[in-house]
């Protein structure tokens, strides 16, 4: 995969604009003993809009993609390194800002961090900036020297001239590089000449982590900074009516009450817990909103299954005479819960509001968005703004919003000139996600006499998140995202890393929109969770109504992705299929983000009905790994959240309030529920996949299906809380 690209200078600016990472300078560290001191020196200059280097050859990789423990920042720091051929020892990251990226004609380009993309939708542009300062820093050298750019080799940072022992190392370059003009032609080094992408380098944030001095949102301290505890509205569009200031204005801490919005009052105190004692004592008279009910919207769920008003995502053939025809029919129906992000880290922002200016520091998963919310909230132009990124403590999905940082920017309106730190509760939180919406699905098959499914038509009825966040993306009223991991090759493609891989004769997949006053948002690998049950579990249906083995049924469906086919043959044949050793086991296989994943569950369900998961053997090709081992880390993790949602996770809803406000109504896994996990890293090569949201997928339908294999009796209702698996 060597490429050529004909790059004029205008054409590499433009090129750059839609970043979304640049390389930045560090122009002094801290001197160690016997190293030259730098401190009275002028910074290098930018080599170009992507790299900085400082004297003491440190290259600092600016990354706009937000860093979330899913390892984009290292991955991002290891393709530009590759590159760059710099020394990875060397290599440290920094955020731009979003009002940096406005004042330079949106150099970084795109913020936005979700979708599995940090590295898919990053790394062409990426590597080429690397590619284009790596050939003027050795062109600088051959000019140095009176000699051609051919006379010059580079590695780990150091330019040498061939047949000598003449070295000039990219910090003494980077000055003179910096007056270049562009290189016109850039080749990217091919896969096999990689030395740092594909290699389990070390994470470059891990050892701040591990020593405390890694800053969250929560760990803000400016000078004179207040905290801020917030009351929102518990009902679903409630507002505030009236609230007694005075009531709680003699507390100890406390500094001042504030509305926000219409549908929320603040407590400014000199320490959060005050804030939040005080807020929570703050007499509040609300405005009734919706007396919305989760059970009763299950009406509209089981209507949306047999409606006329469905929109059609994905259809091959004709169901109608595949059924009218059929020797057996196989139906089942099943759904999945609301769920809410509830990340580690409680939604929180700080800042600083002037006449003349604002200032925010946020975990964000969006920053250009973040600059936006907090522009209109300041009611300044947007280049009077900024918005200082730091690492999330979670996000998925839920710090793509903004709603926290324009509470914080109108909180600190009203105190002119003092830092406001806003810090919701756990409770807050819990209560105020955009929540993952529930939905249904109806699965019907068609089997002939001889077991060969000649019909399959899966009913998905549910909330569009489309529809009520970016309602300008639905096609003709259609959400193509509610179908992801089931939709056809070729039809848009912005969705075609969302395909389905099996081949049927005859398919129909459709969805019955049923929009409740829920604000829904993207959650962990979003619709495909949802659909690689209603897909994969009804394939272990099918396959046991045909008295065919599920590996096999499976792979006679597969015959137009060998991809596919590999990454379920890899983790048949570890896991032991087919073996007579009394294990119970499961499979599933999934298409989503780009890359071809597949697992194989082994489960134990004792007498009083107790599920133990054993072990996971999980697959995954994603084209290219950058890291393996983040790879690995990944589908670990991805499993804790999609076992977490299928074993407990529900949120319900009566008279508009979400009725589970924190961890012990809205369980995660524990240590010692964990399965082994085994991860088969598989990368093919020649396309670039996701790796964090497509693992979680395959795990729940791993797991239900050995379940199914153990007690011979199918979960199809979640969370398996509130299942009984002891009546098999």
């Amino acid at each position: 995969m060597t490429e050529l690209l004909n790059l004029s200078r205008r054409k590499f600016i433009i090129a750059t604009g839609a970043t979304g990472l640049t390389i930045g300078v560090l122009a002094a560290c801290s001197k160690k003993p016997g190293e030259p001191d730098y401190s009275d020196m002028e910074p290098n200059p930018e080599v170009n809009a992507w790299v900085h280097i400082g004297h003491d050859d440190t290259v600092t990789v600016r990354i706009a993609r937000s860093e979330m423990g899913q390892g984009t920042l290292t991955g991002l720091a290891q393709l530009v390194a590759e590159e760059l051929e710099c020394d990875w020892a060397k290599v440290t990251t920094e955020y731009p800002t979003p009002g940096q990226n406005l004042a330079r004609d949106r150099v970084w380009g795109d913020f936005s961090t979700g979708g599995s993309s940090g590295i898919r939708r990053s790394h062409q542009y990426v590597r080429e900036g690397a590619a284009a300062a790596r050939i003027m820093l050795v062109e600088a050298a051959a000019k140095e020297w009176g000699i051609p750019v051919t006379e010059c080799t580079v590695s780990k940072g150091v330019v040498s001239l061939k047949g000598t022992k003449k070295t000039l190392t990219y910090g003494k370059l980077a000055s003179a590089a910096a007056q270049l003009a562009p290189p016109f032609e850039v080749t990217l080094k091919d896969p096999k000449d990689w030395t740092i992408i594909g290699q389990p380098k070390l994470r470059l944030d891990t050892a701040d982590k591990l020593t405390g001095a890694q800053v969250y949102g929560s760990d803000v301290k400016l000078d004179g900074m207040l905290t801020a505890s917030i009351r929102q509205s518990p009902q679903i569009g409630g507002k505030v009516k009236s609230f007694d200031a005075t009531a709680v204005m003699s507390m100890p801490g406390v500094k001042n009450v504030v509305q926000v919005g219409d549908d929320a009052v603040a407590v400014v105190a000199d320490t959060w817990w005050r804030a939040n004692k005080a807020v929570l004592a703050l007499p509040v008279e609300w405005e009734a909103g919706v007396a919305f009910s989760s059970a009763e919207f299950e009406t509209e769920l089981d209507d949306g299954l047999t409606s006329d008003d469905a929109f059609t995502g994905n259809k091959v053939g004709d169901i109608a005479p595949a059924f009218a025809n059929a020797a057996k029919v196989i139906e089942a129906t099943y759904n999945m819960p609301f769920q809410n992000h509830a990340p580690m880290e409680p939604m929180n922002a700080t800042a600083i509001w002037t006449p003349e200016k604002c200032e925010v520091w946020c975990p964000t998963q969006n920053g250009e968005a973040a600059l936006a919310a907090a522009a209109d909230a300041a009611g300044l132009p947007i280049e009077q703004c900024d918005v200082y990124k730091l690492l999330l403590g979670g996000g998925f999905g839920r710090r793509g919003m903004s709603d926290y940082v324009s509470q914080a920017v109108k909180i600190a309106k009203q105190m002119p000139g003092t830092p406001i730190k806003l810090q919701w509760s756990r409770e807050e939180d819990m209560l105020h996600g955009f929540f993952h919406p529930t939905t249904k699905a109806k699965a019907r098959g068609a089997l002939d006499a001889d077991g060969n499914l000649t019909g399959l038509h899966i009913r998905i009825s549910g909330q569009s998140i489309l529809a009520a966040l970016m309602p300008q993306a639905l096609a003709n009223g259609m959400d193509f995202a509610t179908f992801q991991g089931l939709l056809p090759s070729g039809v848009d493609a912005r969705v075609e890393d969302q395909t389905m891989k099996y081949t049927f004769d005859n398919l129909l997949v459709d969805h019955a929109m049923r929009n409740p006053p829920v604000r829904p948002g993207f959650w962990r690998g979003v619709n495909a969770n949802q659909n690689a049950i209603y897909l994969e579990c009804f394939m272990d249906e099918l396959a046991h109504a045909a008295g065919r083995d599920p590996l096999e049924f499976r792979l006679a469906h597969l015959k137009d992705s060998p991809n596919s086919q590999a990454v379920l043959k890899a983790v048949a044949e570890k896991s032991g299929w087919g073996s007579d050793d009394g294990k119970s086991r499961g499979l599933c296989n999934f298409y989503s983000f780009g890359s071809y994943t597949a697992a194989c569950a082994e489960v134990t369900v004792v007498d009083d009905g107790s599920l133990k998961i054993d072990r996971i053997v999980a697959a995954t090709d994603p084209g290219y790994a950058v890291n393996p081992q983040q790879v690995e880390a990944q589908v670990q993790g991805s499993f804790v959240y999609g076992l977490s949602a299928m074993l407990y996770g529900e949120i319900t809803f009566e008279n508009g309030v979400a009725q589970q406000k924190n961890f012990d109504t809205f369980n995660s896994m524990r240590i010692s529920e964990m399965p082994k996990v085994e991860t088969l890293v598989m990368p093919s090569g020649g396309f670039w996949g996701g790796v964090g949201e497509p693992t979680i997928a395959v795990a729940a339908p791993a797991v239900l299906n050995a379940i199914f294999a153990a007690t011979g009796k199918r979960v199809r209702q979640l969370p398996i809380k509130d299942q009984n698996l002891r009546d098999a």
